[in-house]
Protein backbone atom coordinates (compact mmCIF):
# COMPACT_ATOMS: atom_id res chain seq x y z
CA UNK A 1 0.00 0.00 0.00
CA UNK A 2 3.09 2.21 -0.01
CA UNK A 3 2.15 5.51 -1.68
CA UNK A 4 -1.00 3.98 -3.15
CA UNK A 5 -3.10 5.83 -0.60
CA UNK A 6 -1.81 9.14 -1.98
CA UNK A 7 -2.94 8.26 -5.50
CA UNK A 8 -6.37 7.20 -4.26
CA UNK A 9 -6.86 10.45 -2.36
CA UNK A 10 -5.67 12.52 -5.33
CA UNK A 11 -7.97 10.66 -7.71
CA UNK A 12 -11.07 11.02 -5.53
CA UNK A 13 -10.39 14.70 -4.80
CA UNK A 14 -9.68 15.44 -8.47
CA UNK A 15 -12.89 13.74 -9.61
CA UNK A 16 -14.94 15.77 -7.15
CA UNK A 17 -13.35 19.20 -7.36
CA UNK A 18 -12.23 19.33 -10.98
CA UNK A 19 -15.70 18.14 -11.91
CA UNK A 20 -17.16 21.06 -9.95
CA UNK A 21 -15.03 23.51 -11.93
CA UNK A 22 -17.12 22.97 -15.06
CA UNK A 23 -20.48 22.49 -13.34
CA UNK A 24 -23.15 25.18 -13.02
CA UNK A 25 -23.95 27.71 -11.73
CA UNK A 26 -21.63 30.21 -13.35
CA UNK A 27 -19.80 32.84 -11.37
CA UNK A 28 -22.29 34.57 -9.10
CA UNK A 29 -22.60 38.30 -8.48
CA UNK A 30 -20.67 40.20 -5.84
CA UNK A 31 -17.67 38.17 -4.63
CA UNK A 32 -17.29 35.77 -7.57
CA UNK A 33 -17.78 38.29 -10.34
CA UNK A 34 -15.66 40.95 -8.63
CA UNK A 35 -12.73 38.59 -8.06
CA UNK A 36 -12.82 37.30 -11.62
CA UNK A 37 -13.18 40.77 -13.14
CA UNK A 38 -10.21 42.09 -11.17
CA UNK A 39 -8.10 39.13 -12.34
CA UNK A 40 -9.20 39.71 -15.94
CA UNK A 41 -8.29 43.40 -15.62
CA UNK A 42 -4.81 42.46 -14.39
CA UNK A 43 -4.31 40.23 -17.41
CA UNK A 44 -5.60 42.65 -20.03
CA UNK A 45 -3.92 45.76 -18.57
CA UNK A 46 -0.60 44.10 -17.74
CA UNK A 47 -0.68 45.71 -14.28
CA UNK A 48 -0.34 42.82 -11.82
CA UNK A 49 0.53 45.10 -8.90
CA UNK A 50 -2.61 47.16 -8.27
CA UNK A 51 -5.98 45.43 -8.27
CA UNK A 52 -8.56 47.57 -10.08
CA UNK A 53 -12.31 47.34 -10.58
CA UNK A 54 -13.96 49.67 -13.10
CA UNK A 55 -10.74 51.66 -13.18
CA UNK A 56 -10.71 52.24 -9.40
CA UNK A 57 -8.00 50.76 -7.17
CA UNK A 58 -9.47 47.84 -5.17
CA UNK A 59 -7.19 47.29 -2.20
CA UNK A 60 -9.55 45.57 0.23
CA UNK A 61 -8.16 42.08 -0.36
CA UNK A 62 -4.74 40.41 -0.53
CA UNK A 63 -3.54 39.89 -4.11
CA UNK A 64 -2.67 36.20 -4.45
CA UNK A 65 -6.22 35.08 -5.27
CA UNK A 66 -6.25 37.59 -8.15
CA UNK A 67 -2.82 36.54 -9.36
CA UNK A 68 -3.78 32.87 -9.40
CA UNK A 69 -6.94 33.53 -11.43
CA UNK A 70 -5.11 35.88 -13.80
CA UNK A 71 -2.47 33.20 -14.39
CA UNK A 72 -5.23 30.67 -15.11
CA UNK A 73 -6.84 33.13 -17.54
CA UNK A 74 -3.50 33.59 -19.28
CA UNK A 75 -3.15 29.84 -19.76
CA UNK A 76 -6.73 28.85 -20.60
CA UNK A 77 -8.57 32.01 -21.55
CA UNK A 78 -11.10 34.07 -19.61
CA UNK A 79 -13.78 31.55 -18.63
CA UNK A 80 -15.78 30.79 -15.52
CA UNK A 81 -14.08 27.42 -15.11
CA UNK A 82 -10.62 28.96 -15.50
CA UNK A 83 -11.40 31.36 -12.64
CA UNK A 84 -12.38 28.43 -10.43
CA UNK A 85 -9.45 26.20 -11.36
CA UNK A 86 -6.81 27.59 -8.91
CA UNK A 87 -9.19 27.13 -5.97
CA UNK A 88 -10.02 23.58 -7.05
CA UNK A 89 -6.33 22.68 -7.37
CA UNK A 90 -5.67 24.16 -3.92
CA UNK A 91 -8.42 21.99 -2.40
CA UNK A 92 -7.00 18.88 -4.07
CA UNK A 93 -3.60 19.78 -2.61
CA UNK A 94 -5.22 20.25 0.82
CA UNK A 95 -6.75 16.76 0.67
CA UNK A 96 -3.42 15.24 -0.33
CA UNK A 97 -1.61 17.24 2.35
CA UNK A 98 -4.05 16.01 4.99
CA UNK A 99 -3.41 12.43 3.94
CA UNK A 100 0.34 12.93 4.11
CA UNK A 101 0.13 14.67 7.49
CA UNK A 102 -2.00 11.85 8.94
CA UNK A 103 0.27 9.20 7.48
CA UNK A 104 3.31 10.88 9.01
CA UNK A 105 1.60 11.18 12.40
CA UNK A 106 0.00 7.71 12.43
CA UNK A 107 0.08 5.25 9.51
CA UNK A 108 -0.89 4.84 5.86
CA UNK A 109 -4.42 3.61 6.53
CA UNK A 110 -5.10 6.63 8.72
CA UNK A 111 -3.70 8.85 6.00
CA UNK A 112 -6.04 7.27 3.46
CA UNK A 113 -9.07 7.72 5.68
CA UNK A 114 -8.17 11.31 6.55
CA UNK A 115 -7.69 12.27 2.91
CA UNK A 116 -10.91 10.60 1.76
CA UNK A 117 -12.96 12.09 4.60
CA UNK A 118 -11.77 15.60 3.78
CA UNK A 119 -12.24 15.02 0.03
CA UNK A 120 -15.91 14.16 0.59
CA UNK A 121 -16.58 16.85 3.21
CA UNK A 122 -19.65 18.89 2.25
CA UNK A 123 -18.31 21.98 4.00
CA UNK A 124 -15.13 21.98 1.93
CA UNK A 125 -17.17 21.44 -1.23
CA UNK A 126 -19.36 24.45 -0.42
CA UNK A 127 -16.30 26.63 0.02
CA UNK A 128 -15.25 25.85 -3.55
CA UNK A 129 -18.53 27.10 -4.97
CA UNK A 130 -17.65 30.73 -4.21
CA UNK A 131 -14.43 32.52 -5.05
CA UNK A 132 -13.05 33.15 -1.57
CA UNK A 133 -9.54 32.03 -0.55
CA UNK A 134 -10.49 30.36 2.74
CA UNK A 135 -9.82 26.82 1.49
CA UNK A 136 -6.47 27.99 0.11
CA UNK A 137 -5.72 29.59 3.48
CA UNK A 138 -6.53 26.32 5.24
CA UNK A 139 -3.93 24.57 3.07
CA UNK A 140 -1.23 27.11 3.97
CA UNK A 141 -2.02 26.84 7.70
CA UNK A 142 -2.03 23.03 7.62
CA UNK A 143 1.30 23.01 5.78
CA UNK A 144 2.80 25.54 8.21
CA UNK A 145 1.79 23.45 11.24
CA UNK A 146 3.08 20.20 9.75
CA UNK A 147 6.34 21.90 8.78
CA UNK A 148 6.62 23.26 12.33
CA UNK A 149 6.38 19.78 13.82
CA UNK A 150 8.92 18.44 11.33
CA UNK A 151 11.31 21.30 12.12
CA UNK A 152 10.97 20.65 15.84
CA UNK A 153 12.15 17.09 15.19
CA UNK A 154 15.38 18.47 13.79
CA UNK A 155 14.52 18.42 10.08
CA UNK A 156 15.84 21.92 9.53
CA UNK A 157 14.73 22.40 5.93
CA UNK A 158 11.12 22.31 7.14
CA UNK A 159 11.63 25.67 8.87
CA UNK A 160 11.83 27.19 5.38
CA UNK A 161 8.60 25.44 4.42
CA UNK A 162 6.84 26.74 7.54
CA UNK A 163 7.76 30.36 6.90
CA UNK A 164 7.02 30.08 3.17
CA UNK A 165 3.57 28.64 3.93
CA UNK A 166 2.75 31.49 6.29
CA UNK A 167 4.04 34.06 3.79
CA UNK A 168 1.78 32.54 1.13
CA UNK A 169 -1.13 32.78 3.53
CA UNK A 170 -0.36 36.45 4.11
CA UNK A 171 -0.69 37.06 0.37
CA UNK A 172 -4.02 35.23 0.42
CA UNK A 173 -5.81 36.59 3.47
CA UNK A 174 -3.62 39.00 5.41
CA UNK A 175 -2.44 38.73 9.00
CA UNK A 176 -4.94 36.04 9.95
CA UNK A 177 -2.65 33.62 8.09
CA UNK A 178 -0.01 34.29 10.76
CA UNK A 179 -2.30 34.54 13.79
CA UNK A 180 -3.66 30.98 13.66
CA UNK A 181 -0.42 29.04 13.10
CA UNK A 182 1.69 31.26 15.38
CA UNK A 183 -0.96 31.02 18.10
CA UNK A 184 -1.02 27.22 17.83
CA UNK A 185 2.78 27.08 17.83
CA UNK A 186 3.05 29.25 20.95
CA UNK A 187 0.45 27.12 22.72
CA UNK A 188 2.27 23.91 21.76
CA UNK A 189 5.64 25.25 22.94
CA UNK A 190 4.06 26.28 26.25
CA UNK A 191 2.15 23.06 26.93
CA UNK A 192 5.08 20.82 26.01
CA UNK A 193 7.72 22.99 27.72
CA UNK A 194 9.72 23.08 24.48
CA UNK A 195 10.56 26.78 24.55
CA UNK A 196 14.34 26.06 24.65
CA UNK A 197 14.01 24.54 21.16
CA UNK A 198 12.33 27.51 19.47
CA UNK A 199 15.60 28.27 17.68
CA UNK A 200 14.96 25.23 15.48
CA UNK A 201 12.35 27.37 13.71
CA UNK A 202 14.94 29.87 12.47
CA UNK A 203 15.66 29.31 8.76
CA UNK A 204 19.39 29.45 9.59
CA UNK A 205 19.15 26.79 12.32
CA UNK A 206 20.60 24.09 10.10
CA UNK A 207 23.73 26.14 9.36
CA UNK A 208 24.93 25.63 12.88
CA UNK A 209 24.81 21.84 12.62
Amino acid sequence: MERRYQLIVLLVAALIYLGCVISPPGLMDDVDAVQAQIAANMLTSGDWITARLNGVAYLEKSPLIYWSMAASFALFGIHDWAARLPLALSVIFLCWLTARFARWAFDELTGLYAGLILSTCIGLWLFTRIQIPDAMLTATIALALWAFLRAMEGEHRWAYVMWAAMATGLLLKGLIAMVFPVGAILLWLTLTSNWPHWRLLAPTAGLAI
